[in-house]
């Protein structure tokens, strides 16, 4: 199943009905700190988990799911298509725009990464799976196990992504950074 799309689905149905975390975590009986990390994608919530959250939204488990393994075999997502995909707000200023949200049982989950001036993310983190990201305009620091490289447009890194690692911004220019995660990112 893709996680991207679920969490993405959660949050849309959750803002449409005008509810906060915090109000989802009380009609749930969730913490509002792991129904934030749902829909952040950052953990994958178990049966019990979304049984709880489709019922505090007011819908069917089975709506929650529903057209999520359908797997097109080409997916076309147009420039004005691309999805805003928020991750870890708290930690990062990096605007994720998904470039495949229209295949929803995908193995791979690439972005479009948009690193701010002085900006991205504060802390190396992990996550399962690997990561290739390539530098399309600009430049950025990437950190890997400690060790910090610049990377120049055009210059590529494939890793392990359960090793902590984190992109930062430390120039006075946006850039922009194609990022693919193979596995999920939690």
């Amino acid at each position: 199943m893709n996680l991207v799309e679920l969490a993405t689905r959660i949050k849309t149905v959750r803002l449409s009905k005008g509810y906060t975390l915090d109000r989802v975590a009380e009609l749930s009986g969730l913490q509002k700190g792991l129904l934030s990390k749902v829909e952040n994608f950052r953990v994958t919530p178990s049966l019990p988990t979304l049984a709880k959250l489709s019922e505090a939204l007011g819908m069917k488990l089975s709506e929650l799911f529903e057209g999520l393994d359908e797997k097109p075999r080409i997916s076309i997502v147009r420039s004005a298509e691309r999805k805003d995909v928020e991750r870890n707000r708290d930690q990062s200023d990096i605007e994720y725009a998904s470039l495949a949200h229209k295949r929803p049982d995908r193995n791979m989950d690439p972005f479009l990464l948009r690193v701010p001036a002085g900006g991205g993310r504060r802390e190396a983190m992990p996550h399962e799976g690997e990561e290739f990201l390539t530098v399309v305009k600009g430049h950025v620091s990437f950190e890997y196990d400690g060790e910090v490289v610049e990377l120049h447009e055009g210059d590529s890194a494939y890793f392990d992504a359960e090793v902590d690692h984190r992109v930062f911004n430390p120039g006075t220019e946006d850039a922009s950074v194609l990022c693919v995660f193979l596995g999920r990112p939690l």
